[in-house]
């Protein structure tokens, strides 16, 4: 796994998302977001359900249209694509889904579920050698050859999400979304999942946005982080320097919530409750929309909008708040 290249392989910027709900409103679930992706680099992104990591990653798939905002894809808008040249674009971003047996259409086999992307993509991989090369993929997940002709409902969890991993890689991406892969594994099989996705990377330079709720996990996996609440990235930066020394109140009270693995370490986190319930998006808080469950905020808070700035001497690590923390409130 790699720095981000000077210039990103995926650049987001002030992409923000509206949905209209039926009798309730107008529901923002994205915000002015912007987030940065470069080559053979996994993104991790956390936060609470509903803050819109999944319409984030709709819309990095193209499945959703930004209302404002751009995407760009090494410089190119992909949404301003049409014909053959957004079918080409199509195969350097694909997805791992969270459920790994409902994302896997049941009736067909591993390897026509392994071959389907080619079936649109039909210059990718000639017809006589997709036999071999569907063998190639599932050995490289960790299954095996034979496996071709067995069906999605004979495999295990884990060896499901290796079937989905295979699918993804076939298209030969730049970029995989991993929404929750192993959330619905065992401890046991998401360390498999988990390292495989890292000897993946290593082998083919792939790069990830990895979603996930499981902090031990995005620690494990990423090498820069960004944590978003309601429809907002609220810090970003290099995965250690969050964990170590958050900067946001939300941040803190994440990383205060992640157990402590290693007992005999002497670390000790003091634990942050946060008082309230999360706003609705419907209504979001004025100005910081954090603030009425942070034991900092003062007027300012209500009144603007916090800006995503780099703190002094970390230039990487950003924190959306007006009275960012000074010191480590929940290290690792």
């Amino acid at each position: 796994m790699t720095e981000a290249a000077t210039v990103p392989l995926l650049d987001v910027a002030g992409v923000s998302k509206t949905f209209h709900v039926s009798g309730k409103g107008r529901l923002r679930a994205l915000d002015g977001v912007d987030l940065r992706l470069g080559h053979g680099e996994t993104l991790g992104l956390v936060g609470e359900s509903g803050c819109g990591k999944s319409t984030l990653a709709r819309v990095l798939l193209m499945l959703e249209r930004p209302d404002q905002g751009h995407v760009r894809f090494e410089g190119t808008d992909p949404f301003a694509l049409r014909g053959k040249e957004l079918l080409r674009w199509r195969r350097r971003v694909q997805m791992v889904f969270q459920d790994p047996f409902a994302s896997l259409n049941a009736r067909l086999c591993a390897e026509d579920i392994v071959a389907e992307p080619w079936r649109t993509h039909r210059d990718l991989v000639p017809a006589k050698e997709r036999g071999k090369r569907v063998a190639d993929l599932l050995e490289m997940v960790g299954l095996r050859a034979g496996d071709a002709r067995r069906y999605p409902q004979e495999f295990s969890g884990g060896q499901r999400q290796r079937l989905g991993i295979a699918r993804a890689l076939a298209l030969e991406p730049d970029v995989i979304v991993c929404d929750e892969p192993v959330s619905a594994l065992d401890l046991s099989v998401q360390a498999q999942v988990l390292n495989l996705l890292t000897d993946l990377q290593a082998r083919l330079g792939v790069s990830y946005v990895f979603i996930s709720h499981d902090l031990s996990v995005v620690r494990h996996v990423a090498d820069r982080v960004s944590v978003m609440y309601l429809g907002k990235i609220v810090e970003t930066g290099p995965t250690r320097q969050v964990f170590d020394r958050p900067r946001h109140p939300y941040t803190a009270a994440l990383m205060s919530a992640a157990p402590v693995l290693d007992v005999t370490s002497g670390v000790r986190r003091e634990r942050i409750l946060l008082k309230g319930e999360v706003p609705s998006p419907l209504d979001p808080p004025s100005g910081c929309r954090f603030r009425t469950r942070c034991w900092q905020a003062q007027d300012v808070c209500a009144q603007d909008v916090p800006p995503l700035e780099p703190a002094d001497g970390e230039p990487l690590h950003a924190a959306a708040c007006h009275f960012p923390l000074q010191e480590v409130t929940a290290g690792a």
